[in-house]
């Protein structure tokens, strides 16, 4: 028994030194599975037609992060490009929501055990573009608009790995018409709501 107790602390020993550690910065990129918010749907005859959620899809993202490291704890910020997906049935019609976006995430992290670590924080977003298919869609309601990511990551070396959760505070809709052959319009909600898998470099 004793054995066995002084291999298991000497295996977290140096997991715990394997485990990449103090300020530095790199950079990351990682892909995402995303469902935004409901679609409101309006026919010429004025009827309204709620389409609810959507069809999630896979994306992308790519960026920078910088970190201060505590003993017990970090912060994290990050510069974040991210591309989303979604499919809605406009019509009966299928129809791609795509949009892009630049995220600022503030996190802030515990360290559990060895490598293991979770975190939280605000992700603040600015829309850069928003498309809907053939559909013409106007812009977002708000450019900007706040977020929460939370999740769990380990880091080996200087490699990071992490999977987090997005969701987005608050409603963000975007307006759409329909072109010359169909006469509808309605509004989509751009909320994110995404599974976040992310591959991270340190680099200094």
């Amino acid at each position: 028994m004793k054995k066995t107790l002084l291999m298991a602390a000497f295996a977290l020993m140096g997991t715990a030194a394997f485990a990449q550690g103090g300020t530095g910065w790199g950079i990351k990129a990682g892909l995402s599975y995303n469902k935004n918010g409901d679609l409101i749907q309006t026919v010429s005859n004025s009827a309204q037609n709620v389409v609810e959620g959507a069809e999630g899809k896979t994306g992308y993202h790519f960026g920078f992060w910088g970190k201060l490291d505590f003993p017990k704890m970090y912060i994290r910020p990050e510069l974040v490009y991210t591309k989303t997906k979604s499919t809605y049935d406009v019509n009966s019609n299928s129809n791609d929501y795509d949009l892009s976006k630049l995220d600022l995430p503030v996190l802030i992290g515990v360290k559990i055990v060895g490598p293991l670590h979770v975190f939280a924080g605000p992700a603040f977003q600015y829309v850069l573009s928003n498309d809907l298919g053939d559909l013409q869609v106007q812009d977002v309601e708000n450019d900007f608009s706040v977020g929460l990511n939370a999740g769990v990551g380990v880091n080996l070396g200087k490699i990071g790995l992490d999977v987090r959760y997005e969701r987005g505070f608050s409603e963000n809709e975007a307006r759409f018409i329909g072109n010359n052959i169909t006469n509808i319009e309605g509004r989509v909600d751009s909320r994110p709501s995404q599974v976040i898998f992310a591959l991270s470099l340190k680099l200094n």
